[in-house]
């Protein structure tokens, strides 16, 4: 079972592993939205988002709903936007580490040339 868990858990990060997937799953994280939304807001070609969201679906990450001829995708598990915000918070705290070593590293260096 550990072994299947850590699997999962290595198959479910590869599948986030791309920056675009990432900006799509924030913006899922706002709302459900189509492929020209996504496409909009992000900037980029429809095929490189069509790319991404087939990976997403392709790994359970998404849902498509079709509403006429366009599809609305979803995050298909609300602790996705828990994932990202903690991912976030990490991002933010070694942001402070560097930080707080290049004050130290800059206080050390003056000290020296006292």
């Amino acid at each position: 079972m550990n072994l299947e868990m850590q699997q999962f858990k290595a198959d479910f990060f590869k599948a986030l592993a791309h920056p675009l997937r990432i900006q799509i799953l924030e913006l899922l994280a706002e709302g459900d939205k189509n492929v020209n939304e996504i496409q909009t807001l992000i900037g980029s070609e429809g095929s490189a988002v069509s790319q991404q969201l087939t990976v997403l679906r392709a790994k359970n990450i998404v849902y498509g709903t079709k509403d006429g001829n366009r599809v609305i995708y979803s995050l298909r598990d609300p602790m996705i936007v828990v994932l990202l915000s903690v991912a976030k918070q990490i991002f933010n705290n070694h942001l402070v580490n560097t930080i707080t070593l290049l004050d130290k590293i800059g206080e050390d260096v003056k000290d020296s040339s006292r």
